[in-house]
Protein backbone atom coordinates (compact mmCIF):
# COMPACT_ATOMS: atom_id res chain seq x y z
CA UNK A 1 0.00 0.00 0.00
CA UNK A 2 1.74 3.20 -1.10
CA UNK A 3 1.93 6.05 1.37
CA UNK A 4 2.16 8.94 -1.07
CA UNK A 5 -0.63 8.38 -3.55
CA UNK A 6 -3.85 6.45 -3.31
CA UNK A 7 -3.56 2.95 -4.70
CA UNK A 8 -5.35 2.31 -7.97
CA UNK A 9 -8.23 -0.11 -7.58
CA UNK A 10 -9.07 -2.53 -10.33
CA UNK A 11 -12.74 -2.61 -11.18
CA UNK A 12 -14.40 -6.00 -10.92
CA UNK A 13 -15.69 -7.38 -14.18
CA UNK A 14 -19.42 -8.20 -14.33
CA UNK A 15 -20.22 -11.90 -14.28
CA UNK A 16 -21.18 -13.87 -17.38
CA UNK A 17 -24.76 -14.87 -16.53
CA UNK A 18 -26.30 -11.81 -14.85
CA UNK A 19 -23.82 -9.14 -16.06
CA UNK A 20 -23.63 -7.78 -12.51
CA UNK A 21 -20.61 -6.72 -10.44
CA UNK A 22 -22.23 -7.65 -7.11
CA UNK A 23 -22.65 -11.23 -8.28
CA UNK A 24 -18.97 -11.29 -9.26
CA UNK A 25 -18.01 -10.12 -5.77
CA UNK A 26 -20.22 -12.86 -4.28
CA UNK A 27 -18.59 -15.50 -6.50
CA UNK A 28 -15.11 -14.30 -5.50
CA UNK A 29 -16.07 -14.46 -1.81
CA UNK A 30 -17.46 -18.01 -2.13
CA UNK A 31 -14.30 -19.04 -4.01
CA UNK A 32 -11.96 -21.44 -2.21
CA UNK A 33 -8.52 -22.62 -3.36
CA UNK A 34 -8.84 -20.79 -6.69
CA UNK A 35 -11.68 -23.03 -7.93
CA UNK A 36 -13.72 -20.32 -9.62
CA UNK A 37 -15.91 -22.61 -11.74
CA UNK A 38 -17.06 -24.43 -8.59
CA UNK A 39 -17.81 -21.09 -6.90
CA UNK A 40 -19.80 -19.99 -9.96
CA UNK A 41 -21.78 -23.25 -9.91
CA UNK A 42 -22.56 -22.74 -6.21
CA UNK A 43 -23.73 -19.13 -6.66
CA UNK A 44 -25.75 -19.77 -9.83
CA UNK A 45 -27.26 -22.89 -8.27
CA UNK A 46 -28.18 -20.88 -5.18
CA UNK A 47 -29.84 -18.27 -7.40
CA UNK A 48 -31.83 -21.03 -9.13
CA UNK A 49 -32.99 -22.28 -5.72
CA UNK A 50 -33.94 -18.71 -4.73
CA UNK A 51 -36.07 -18.44 -7.86
CA UNK A 52 -37.75 -21.79 -7.14
CA UNK A 53 -38.51 -20.94 -3.50
CA UNK A 54 -39.59 -17.31 -3.87
CA UNK A 55 -40.89 -17.23 -7.44
CA UNK A 56 -39.17 -13.88 -7.95
CA UNK A 57 -36.13 -12.78 -9.92
CA UNK A 58 -33.08 -13.98 -7.92
CA UNK A 59 -31.13 -10.80 -8.69
CA UNK A 60 -33.79 -8.56 -7.13
CA UNK A 61 -33.99 -10.86 -4.08
CA UNK A 62 -30.19 -10.68 -3.75
CA UNK A 63 -30.17 -6.88 -4.06
CA UNK A 64 -32.91 -6.63 -1.42
CA UNK A 65 -30.88 -8.93 0.84
CA UNK A 66 -27.79 -6.77 0.30
CA UNK A 67 -29.75 -3.63 1.20
CA UNK A 68 -30.99 -5.30 4.39
CA UNK A 69 -27.51 -6.50 5.44
CA UNK A 70 -25.42 -3.45 4.41
CA UNK A 71 -24.34 -1.61 7.60
CA UNK A 72 -24.51 2.17 8.09
CA UNK A 73 -22.46 2.51 11.30
CA UNK A 74 -19.53 0.62 12.76
CA UNK A 75 -17.26 1.04 15.77
CA UNK A 76 -13.54 1.55 15.30
CA UNK A 77 -11.11 1.52 18.22
CA UNK A 78 -9.40 4.85 18.92
CA UNK A 79 -6.70 5.21 21.55
CA UNK A 80 -6.94 8.42 23.57
CA UNK A 81 -4.61 8.91 26.50
CA UNK A 82 -4.29 5.46 28.02
CA UNK A 83 -7.76 4.27 27.17
CA UNK A 84 -9.13 2.71 23.99
CA UNK A 85 -12.62 3.85 23.00
CA UNK A 86 -14.95 2.25 20.49
CA UNK A 87 -15.80 5.24 18.31
CA UNK A 88 -18.88 4.97 16.07
CA UNK A 89 -18.22 5.97 12.46
CA UNK A 90 -20.18 5.93 9.24
CA UNK A 91 -19.29 3.11 6.87
CA UNK A 92 -17.98 3.85 3.38
CA UNK A 93 -20.31 2.46 0.67
CA UNK A 94 -17.62 0.18 -0.78
CA UNK A 95 -16.79 -1.22 2.66
CA UNK A 96 -20.49 -1.63 3.50
CA UNK A 97 -20.98 -3.75 0.36
CA UNK A 98 -17.88 -5.82 1.14
CA UNK A 99 -19.01 -6.41 4.72
CA UNK A 100 -22.52 -7.41 3.60
CA UNK A 101 -21.21 -9.98 1.12
CA UNK A 102 -18.70 -11.30 3.69
CA UNK A 103 -21.41 -11.73 6.32
CA UNK A 104 -23.83 -13.45 3.94
CA UNK A 105 -21.16 -15.95 2.82
CA UNK A 106 -19.71 -16.53 6.31
CA UNK A 107 -23.08 -17.11 7.94
CA UNK A 108 -24.26 -19.31 5.07
CA UNK A 109 -21.15 -21.49 5.65
CA UNK A 110 -22.21 -21.92 9.29
CA UNK A 111 -25.74 -23.07 8.43
CA UNK A 112 -26.85 -26.68 8.81
CA UNK A 113 -28.17 -27.46 5.32
CA UNK A 114 -26.48 -30.21 3.27
CA UNK A 115 -24.95 -28.31 0.36
CA UNK A 116 -23.40 -24.86 0.12
CA UNK A 117 -25.92 -24.09 -2.62
CA UNK A 118 -28.84 -24.59 -0.21
CA UNK A 119 -27.10 -22.70 2.58
CA UNK A 120 -26.35 -19.67 0.42
CA UNK A 121 -29.85 -19.65 -1.09
CA UNK A 122 -31.52 -19.82 2.32
CA UNK A 123 -29.27 -17.12 3.78
CA UNK A 124 -30.08 -14.82 0.84
CA UNK A 125 -33.81 -15.49 1.26
CA UNK A 126 -33.60 -14.89 5.03
CA UNK A 127 -31.65 -11.66 4.50
CA UNK A 128 -34.19 -10.41 1.97
CA UNK A 129 -36.94 -11.10 4.53
CA UNK A 130 -34.95 -9.12 7.17
CA UNK A 131 -34.23 -12.23 9.24
CA UNK A 132 -31.18 -14.46 9.50
CA UNK A 133 -27.74 -14.24 11.03
CA UNK A 134 -26.30 -11.64 8.63
CA UNK A 135 -29.09 -9.15 9.42
CA UNK A 136 -28.64 -9.85 13.14
CA UNK A 137 -24.93 -9.04 12.78
CA UNK A 138 -25.79 -5.68 11.19
CA UNK A 139 -28.27 -4.91 13.98
CA UNK A 140 -25.69 -5.85 16.64
CA UNK A 141 -23.17 -3.50 15.02
CA UNK A 142 -25.72 -0.70 15.02
CA UNK A 143 -26.57 -1.32 18.70
CA UNK A 144 -22.88 -1.22 19.58
CA UNK A 145 -22.49 2.08 17.72
CA UNK A 146 -25.53 3.54 19.47
CA UNK A 147 -24.22 2.43 22.87
CA UNK A 148 -20.89 4.15 22.21
CA UNK A 149 -22.42 7.34 20.86
CA UNK A 150 -20.91 9.27 23.75
CA UNK A 151 -17.46 8.79 22.20
CA UNK A 152 -18.43 10.08 18.77
CA UNK A 153 -16.51 13.33 19.37
CA UNK A 154 -13.29 11.29 19.07
CA UNK A 155 -13.92 10.75 15.35
CA UNK A 156 -10.84 11.26 13.23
Amino acid sequence: MPRRAASVRRETQPDAKFNNRLVTQLINKVLLDGKKSIAENIVYGAFDLVQEKTGEDPLTVFKKAMDNVRPTLECKPKRVGGATYQVPMEVNSRRATTLAIRWIVDFSRKRKEHTMRERLANEIIDASNNTGAAVKKREDMYKMAEANRAFSHYRF
